[in-house]
């Protein structure tokens, strides 16, 4: 079969199809991509690679990496959309930048120091992760798009991408099988469907005979779905849904359009379309486990969700998706996504929608607790509970840490994460601020905070669902290495008082082989927006315009503000230039409580935090 005729491979339209491309509403990509022509190409260069192993930087030759496969993809859709051989040029220069590109894996996850003592990709031992996935995923949508204006304007480019396909892809998927991501150690996290889903794309787009390859994806994926939990959940949170479950929904759907395989609906895969919005907090603000954003970048792919919801059939999940209906296409979230986003006449049709926002949400995999005053409705005060432990993937020590909402925007919060650096994946990753349990809305015990691994975790953890009082408690011992401590909280939100009350209640040895243990014990409460000291506690006004929340605890209880000035534009862009941590100590005491009530009418008195 020539490459021409090769065009029904994967799910959307090539550019033959002009009923499907020529009314693409593709203004804003068109005017990025015109203001490209005649700029020099994004280079990634070694020496920027290298820093990865000099200084920890990542991003150094990410971003221009990135910014290079971001600047085809839009000359993709400029081609597809008008047909003009100055978009083809446009699209050859750049796909042939990237044959040409030494290594597609991202110099973070390069074990060539390792297996070759270099700093550099070695070129004849290519490393097969997510930067190499998303080129090859990539080269297979532009030559499935495009294959038929490369093979007039460029004769002989789409060998070259089948080639560089095979050396960096498909040969190394089949003959190095140790690759971490398998999960054959049981270990599946999100690696393993955005890999297999990529090579999946590649294998049925650009290999003459792809069963054996499409026979490895399937066993692979396999592993991914089974490790799903009946609940859906995620505990890489809310963001790493969308490249982990939500790419597997996604190979799902292309294996099914290529081979005509079905792949039976379990009840995770279900569950797991409904994930996202069962975190979803309101507005634009989810609750973030993990490494994951509060309120993330506005290029997350709703289609793929629509389409994951329409083939499940989840109105509510559907409903999810269709209420991000007015947001502008990007590539930002990858080629082939963009394509079906522009041409599924299905979600285009889809009719804005209002999201479902659950009134209580459960999910025991992690141990979370989602809960707002009212269902359909972010208004009033909203709490979020996590029980779990300290080997989840992309880990925070955090196990019985809390977020509290205000019409659907965290004021008691989780940070998040900064800036990617190769200490955030090695033995340095607890170094970091926003990864301590110390920075989380956890207690501080005698000195000591949350320690990492599998041991520590919540017990005793009991929910309570009524309509009056949502509610989890759980015990938080085993999360410090403390002997003789017992440590009782419990998180609720009242709907009848319109409160939230955080209680803990607690015993500790006399003395303990903790070599800190002998430091004070204090509530850690981390809090954005604008804090002023009132009788008996705090007054915060969150973000967004928020109704202010007054925050208070026990008479006796002196408390410490610290302010924590933020740089790192993955913090920044989400909370503004700061955040507050309010420290409680607890002194002598063996119980506390916080209270969370909104309250716009009692005025700020004595010192803001900006005047101390």
């Amino acid at each position: 079969m020539s490459y021409a005729e090769s065009v029904n491979t994967l799910p959307a339209p090539t550019a033959d199809d002009r009923a499907a491309w020529s009314h693409v509403d593709a203004a804003d990509l068109l005017a990025r991509a015109d203001a490209d022509l005649g700029t020099s190409w994004p280079q990634p260069l070694a020496s920027q690679a290298a820093r990865v192993h000099r200084d920890g930087d990542r991003v150094a030759w990410e971003n221009p990496a990135f910014a290079r496969q971001h600047r085809l993809s839009r000359a993709v859709v400029a081609a597809a959309v008008t047909l003009d051989d100055r978009w083809i040029d446009e699209v050859v220069d750049g796909l042939q930048l990237l044959c040409e590109q030494s290594s597609w894996c991202w110099p973070a996850h390069d074990d060539t120091l390792d297996r070759h003592g270099s700093v550099l990709a070695t070129v004849t031992d290519p490393y097969l992760d997510l930067g190499a996935g998303e080129v090859v995923s990539q080269l297979a949508w532009l030559d499935h798009v495009l294959g038929a204006q490369l093979d007039s304007r460029a004769p002989g480019i789409r060998s070259r991408i089948r080639h560089e396909a095979h050396m960096r892809v498909f040969r190394p998927f089949a003959e190095r099988r140790d690759w971490h991501w398998l999960g054959l150690d049981g270990d599946v996290h999100n690696w393993n469907p955005w890999i297999h889903g990529a090579v999946l794309t590649a294998a049925v787009q650009l290999h003459d005979d792809p069963d054996h390859l499409i026979d490895l994806v399937v066993e692979g994926l396999d592993r991914y779905l089974v490790s799903l939990p009946p609940d859906g959940a995620i505990d890489e949170g809310y963001s790493y849904w969308w490249n982990g479950a939500c790419r597997a929904l996604e190979a799902i759907d292309l294996l099914e359009h290529a081979t005509g395989r079905r792949v039976p609906d379990t009840v995770a895969v279900r569950e797991t379309v409904a994930f996202p919005h069962r975190c979803h907090l309101g507005g634009d603000w989810y609750a973030n486990l993990a490494d994951g954003q509060a309120r993330p970048r506005a290029h997350l792919p709703w289609h793929a969700l629509h389409r994951a919801a329409r083939r499940v059939g989840d109105a509510d999940a559907a409903a999810h998706a269709a209420s991000h209906r007015g947001t502008p296409p990007s590539e930002v979230a990858g080629l082939g996504r963009l394509i079906q986003e522009l041409t599924d006449g299905d979600w285009l049709a889809a009719a804005p929608a209002r999201p479902p926002l659950p009134r209580d949400v459960w999910l025991p995999s992690v141990q979370v607790l989602l809960a707002r005053e009212h269902a359909g409705s972010a208004d009033g005060l909203g709490l979020v509970v996590k029980g779990g432990h300290n080997a989840e993937h992309h880990n925070h020590n955090d196990v019985g840490s809390y977020i509290v909402t205000s019409d659907g925007v965290p004021v008691i919060i989780d940070a998040g994460r900064p800036t990617y650096t190769k200490a955030t994946f090695g033995p340095d990753r607890y170094s970091i601020w926003t990864m301590q349990s110390s920075w989380h809305n956890t207690p501080t015990i005698a000195g000591v905070d949350q320690s990492p691994g599998r041991a520590s975790a919540a017990s005793d953890v009991a929910v309570s669902v009524k309509d009056a009082v949502s509610a989890l408690t759980l015990d938080l011992s085993a999360a410090y290495e403390l002997d003789g401590l017992s440590w009782r909280r419990t998180a609720a939100l009242d709907r009848t008082e319109r409160i939230v009350r955080v209680s803990d209640i607690w015993t500790t040895a006399p003395s303990s082989s903790a070599p800190s243990s002998t430091g004070a014990t204090r509530l850690n409460l981390i809090v954005a927006g604008v804090v002023s000291v009132v009788d008996g506690g705090v007054r915060v006004a969150p973000l967004d315009g928020a109704t202010p929340v007054v925050i208070r605890w026990p008479v006796g209880i002196h408390p410490t503000l610290t302010v924590r000035f933020l740089d790192d534009p993955m913090l920044s862009d989400v909370w503004g230039d700061r955040l507050t941590r309010i420290e409680l100590d607890v002194g002598a005491r063996d119980d506390a409580w916080i209270t969370v009530e909104r309250d716009d009418a009692i005025p700020a008195t004595g010192d803001s935090e900006d005047d101390r």
